[in-house]
């Protein structure tokens, strides 16, 4: 493959995967798989959960990947790459920077703290039902997604903490 190629792959894989995070989060985790993601919406002081083993899950999904397109397809094992690229900006980003699992750092301005407002209004709802920003990289405005909840709540259709400031939507 050539490197315009191989690029292209790469950028086409990451946002492949946001969108496809997406609909896993939002159908997935918080529909048949919350078994697993549960925990992830719950105060817990312990270094893993549950919810972590959609990251080994998927990890060994593209370690496959990386095998067959070694031997089969450069294709795959370039898109596999760009799930791993993926992998390390959600990890960054969701766990580090969001839930702060490996750094400390709360944004003040900026995108960086639009992503952080963006998932802390995800956690907002109590339970599976409803929620919004299901994404881990592209964010939402915080007014619109506090409108969605209250609207969300206001229809029956999620339990939405009062902590969550969603009467106070600017």
């Amino acid at each position: 493959m050539s490197l315009p190629a191989i690029l292209l792959t790469i950028v086409l894989s990451i946002v492949g995967m946001e969108i496809f995070a997406w609909w896993a989060h939002k159908y997935v985790m918080h529909g048949w798989g919350w078994g697993w993601h549960r925990d992830h919406h719950e105060p817990h002081d312990n270094a893993l959960e549950k919810n972590d083993l959609y990251a080994v899950t998927f990890g060994t999904i593209v370690f496959i990947m990386f095998a067959v397109g070694y031997f089969v397809s450069e294709l795959l094992w370039w898109i596999a790459f760009g799930i791993t690229c993926y992998g390390l900006i959600y990890t960054i980003v969701h766990d580090g920077l969001v839930h702060q699992r490996y750094f400390k750092w709360v944004p003040k301005s900026g995108y960086a703290k639009r992503l952080v407002q963006a998932h802390k209004l995800h956690h907002a709802t109590i339970g599976k039902e409803g929620g919004v920003s299901f994404g881990f990289v592209f964010a939402g405005h915080p007014a619109k997604l506090k409108a969605e909840l209250k609207r969300q709540r206001e229809a029956g259709v999620a339990v939405v903490r009062d902590s969550a400031g969603i009467d106070r939507v600017r």
